[in-house]
């Protein structure tokens, strides 16, 4: 039998604070499913690192912007390829680009989970966990959203 491959959708990549629980996260998940995760690829750090002191706004602007177009690319291009996507839903509010990527494997008739190990309300109301939104295309893809890695499911 093929294991499935699931995209984790997350910004965990972006501060140093959270590396250690995604390398935790992706460990995990990788006992049981195949894991699709963007941020194990970092073709760009050092160019975005050289951008910021780019002394050109026109040069600096321009190559983010081609660099944005080729990791949105890449993004969806992994989502389509994957099973389905495990998102991340910790913070006040579910980070945008997380959000994206789970409505657009909704629409894509994808599963999706979501991991919110959070205890703040985030919430639209007291009958959602997360924006209502995002709450409704993770359970109407089949999938929930659970409170840790064990309770994630096929």
């Amino acid at each position: 039998m093929t294991r499935k491959t699931i995209y984790l959708a997350s910004p965990l990549g972006f501060a140093a604070s959270t590396h250690g629980f995604m390398a935790e996260l992706v460990a995990s998940l990788r006992e049981v499913i195949d894991v699709l995760n963007p941020w194990d690829d970092q073709r760009f750090a050092s160019e975005f690192r050289e951008l910021a002191s780019e002394d050109s706004v026109t040069v600096r602007d321009g190559r983010l912007a081609e660099i944005n177009r080729e990791l949105g690319k890449k993004n969806t291009m992994s989502i389509d390829a994957a099973d389905g996507v495990f998102a991340i839903l910790d913070g006040v509010d579910v980070d945008s680009g997380t959000a994206a990527e789970i409505g657009y494997a909704f629409a894509k008739g994808k599963r999706v989970n979501g991991l919110r190990t959070d205890f703040r309300l985030a919430g639209d109301n007291h009958g959602s966990i997360v924006n209502l939104q995002v709450q409704y295309f993770i359970e109407q893809s089949g999938g929930a959203v659970v409170t840790a890695v064990g309770e994630f499911v096929d």
